[in-house]
């Protein structure tokens, strides 16, 4: 059973490396056309040349998603270049552990996870194909927490929320909004701490299935999500996380 986009347009934020790029290019070779947004020209190209390798299409916008009336000018440029919007996987991220000011930290993480998903979901929706789907990012965070990133964890906890009310609002107009919930999965985002032997190893010991996940380990969750073979879930949590909150 193939799953396919052929004719659908996609908008991916955070595609500029780790699973933004990932999911781009898992779409693309799924046959979608698809428009990579962030804020670093040269990874972004990096993308779009994998889009192109995978197949599909890909077009590249600068911009920042925290900034004021972005998501509006985001999804107008989708629309402008793709033609439609049938699909939105909100995939840019921030990842902070151990902050000495958990309420700066919160700010930081609130407006990166949070504000700037939904702002650019409450945007898409009304504008997109009937049938469309939005793909949020939460993580294991979102259904469990850890010491020493309680903002992190406030955030992703946020996320959850965010899904099943919007899905609901969604519904209406015939288009569904989920999430995936990745655990521990490597990538730039948190190659630093990685780098550390002990904490890699209390991440492997705490994961049932004994790694660290991998950005492959999630593209398929998304694009199965996003296509019509999910046409009945939304408002839903996907965990991608090797048994992690099975504990």
């Amino acid at each position: 059973m193939r799953i396919s986009l052929e004719g659908k347009a996609a908008l991916v934020t955070g595609a500029s490396s780790g699973l933004g790029a990932g999911i781009a290019a898992g779409l693309a070779s799924a046959g979608a056309e698809v428009m990579l947004v962030g804020r670093d020209r040269e990874r972004l190209e990096k993308t779009r040349d994998a889009v192109e390798a995978a197949g599909g299409r890909g077009v590249v916008r600068i911009a920042d998603v925290c900034a004021p009336e972005s998501a509006t000018s985001i999804v107008d440029a989708a629309i402008s270049e793709l033609g439609a919007l049938d699909v939105l996987v909100n995939a840019a991220g921030l990842f902070e552990v151990g902050c000495d000011d958990e309420t700066h930290a919160l700010d930081r993480q609130w407006a990166v996870n949070v504000r700037a998903p939904f702002a650019m979901t409450t945007a898409a929706l009304p504008r997109m194909r009937q049938g469309g789907a939005v793909c949020f990012f939460s993580s294991i965070a979102g259904h469990v927490a850890f010491p020493g990133a309680s903002a992190y964890v406030t955030t992703k906890t946020a996320v959850e929320g965010a899904v099943r009310a919007l899905a609901l609002d969604a519904a209406p107009l015939g288009l569904r909004v989920n999430a995936v919930a990745p655990g521990n999965i490597r990538t730039p985002m948190n190659a630093h701490l990685l780098t550390e032997p002990s904490y890699e190893q209390s991440m492997l010991d705490q994961t049932p299935l004994g790694r660290i996940g991998e950005v492959e380990d999630v593209v398929p969750a998304v694009v199965f999500l996003v296509s019509d073979h999910a046409r009945y879930i939304t408002g839903s949590s996907l965990l991608v996380d090797g048994g992690w909150t099975a504990r």
